[in-house]
């Protein structure tokens, strides 16, 4: 058995399963497991979503999950469970887009394993988001969240619209 799980979930045949993640991770070894979930959100860059799109080359990202799976075990050096998943598919606002869970022996690793993971898939993993709203003009989401020129589209959106949920995906 590995000590890292990844998949890409077509959502049409089912959501996203954080307590999936939360079985896979837990260990009699480990104390500290640290989750993140991601969920569609109704605005972005001060713009009313009603839904987001992810397409995504399968067989390419659950080689970079497993990448970014090594890499979290080499950067948090020692024991270390992880599972990535990810959504496909047409989602609706509150529908899950990414489960990811790391558990290791103490909390300061796992906390580091999750963050790693989640900013590696965002970063790299071949996976496409397109934003629908409210308007009826759709468009695919460019860059990253840890982006400067991300960051400073936030900082404005917030100032003009009040929107604190500002980054491209």
């Amino acid at each position: 058995m590995t000590d890292i799980y990844t998949a890409v979930v077509d959502i049409s045949h089912g959501p996203l399963d954080p307590t999936a993640a939360l079985d896979f991770v837990s260990d009699p070894r480990f104390g500290g497991i640290a989750t993140f979930i991601g969920r569609v959100r109704q605005h972005n860059l001060g713009r009313a979503v009603t839904g987001v799109s992810y397409d995504l080359f399968e067989p390419l990202a659950l080689r970079m999950f497993q990448d970014i799976g090594e890499r979290a075990r080499a950067e948090v050096g020692g024991p270390l469970k992880l599972y990535i998943a990810h959504a496909k598919g047409d989602l609706r606002i509150g529908d899950l887009a990414v489960v990811v869970a790391a558990a290791t022996p103490h909390r300061d690793e796992a906390f580091r394993a999750c963050r790693l993971a989640i900013e590696a898939v965002k970063h790299e993993a071949p996976i496409w988001k397109k934003e629908h709203y409210v308007d009826g003009d759709s468009a695919w989401s460019e860059g990253c969240s840890l982006c400067e020129e991300h960051r400073e589209a936030e900082r404005q959106a917030v100032k003009q619209h009040g929107d604190a949920h500002g980054h491209g995906h």
